[in-house]
């Protein structure tokens, strides 16, 4: 793959989004070492950027640095996945509420477009594009609640919950998770701060009974 020329600190921003996605989709699985030529190659970018964005997924939890063995993902801990949910609510609602009172006039139409995307993708069994329209949506909705503390929490709380996901998606109920999707996207179109928090609110229970069955 030819290299992309970014500035440093645009492609250390790529750089994290492509492995954050490798982990999240469990093309680098819980427990595997963290080769950087692989990655090199993988996204295309220099070793300055991805050594970066590896240092930020580290402090994120997300990949772990053994003494003397170097770099691997984590593993997937489902005994704690509910407490990472209840954690997960709280900021979750803090960041629909916000974008309910802040978000643009075109956000808000974004954000209703991804929920109908994730419905249609849903309707047709189709994953990928369900995860895919999860994570645009995820980004307009930070976006807009102007609220980078919050944001910068949640998110490796996100990419968990996605890699729990995939990782037991047989348990999964794609319909159900749009459905919470578009009652969190609507509150956040009308400007309403309870109904955007009500949405979150059914996100995470679906989450928590999603993780549930998975425990069982």
């Amino acid at each position: 793959m030819t290299k992309r020329t970014e500035p440093k600190a645009r492609a250390t921003e790529v750089a994290y989004d492509a492995i954050e996605s490798l982990i999240a989709t469990l093309k680098l699985e819980p427990g595997q070492a963290i080769v950087e030529n692989d990655l090199v190659q993988l996204t295309g970018l220099g070793r300055t950027p991805i050594r970066e964005a590896l240092m930020r997924l580290v402090a994120a939890g997300l990949i772990e640095q053994q003494p003397r063995r170097g770099l691997r993902v984590s593993d997937i801990y489902v005994a704690e996945h509910l407490i990472l949910i209840d954690t997960r609510r709280v900021l979750e609602q803090l960041i629909a509420a916000g974008s309910a009172r802040r978000a643009t006039p075109s956000q808000r139409q974004a954000i209703v477009h991804c929920a109908g995307q994730m419905i249609e993708a849903a309707a047709a069994g189709d994953l990928n594009g369900y995860m895919r329209a999860d994570q645009a949506l995820d980004h307009v909705n930070h976006d807009a609640c102007r609220n980078p503390f919050a944001v910068q929490a949640v998110v490796p709380m996100i990419v968990k919950c996605r890699r729990f996901w995939y990782a037991f998606q047989y348990e999964g109920d794609l319909e159900r998770g749009a459905a919470c999707h578009m009652q969190l996207a609507k509150g956040i179109a009308d400007g309403d701060p309870d109904q955007a928090r009500q949405g979150a609110d059914a996100l995470m229970d679906y989450l928590a009974s999603f993780t549930r069955k998975v425990i069982e």
